[in-house]
């Protein structure tokens, strides 16, 4: 009986393992491997955007009680020439918080609106107004109004009271012609 080695490759393998075509494995980077990080890139600040503009900044303006740009133009053009009245409020005096009576605020504001009727509405309701102002000023504290934005911020949440009192879009601005820390 002959022995036979069974590990040894035999000559028909070897002619066939000569001639096949040697697999080369994919590449592992290139374009594609790309593509999540440049969707990421490009899609996410997109994105970002469209939620400002669209969802972000209407809630905004409606929760502070202000006219989108576009709908402030809009009648603007519609009015025609709108004529601007104003309605001066003055010596807003109000303690400031957390000073424990010893500083106090004075404030004087210029109410602006473009309705025919704007002075005969403020006058009607002034003590509400002149109440809901000491209101919001009087809970500011000193580091409050020391910010460099106290005033815009002031001037929002006035806007947005003096509208809710007045029942609308009334009040378009408020300008402060005093605003003094003592």
């Amino acid at each position: 009986m002959a022995l036979h080695r069974t590990d040894a490759p035999s000559d028909a393998a070897d002619a066939s393992a000569e001639t096949a075509p040697i697999a080369v494995p994919a590449a592992a980077g290139g374009f594609r491997a790309w593509l999540p990080l440049l969707f990421t890139v490009i899609a996410m600040p997109v994105l970002a955007w469209l939620t400002t503009i669209y969802v972000l900044l209407p809630r905004m303006q409606k929760g502070l009680g202000i006219q989108p740009v576009a709908a402030a133009e809009a009648n603007k053009k519609g009015a025609g020439v709108a004529r601007r009245e104003s309605f001066t409020m003055s010596k807003l005096l109000v303690n400031v918080s957390g000073t424990m009576g010893a500083r106090y605020l004075l404030v004087s504001i210029s109410i602006t609106g473009n309705d025919s009727e704007f002075k005969n509405k403020i006058e009607a309701v002034e003590p509400q107004l002149r109440d809901m102002a000491c209101g919001v000023l009087r809970v500011k504290t000193l580091a409050d109004l020391e910010k460099p934005t106290a005033c815009n911020l002031i001037r929002g949440e006035l806007i947005s009271g003096f509208n809710t009192i007045l029942g609308g879009q009334v009040v378009q601005d408020i300008y402060f012609t005093e605003f003094a820390i003592q």
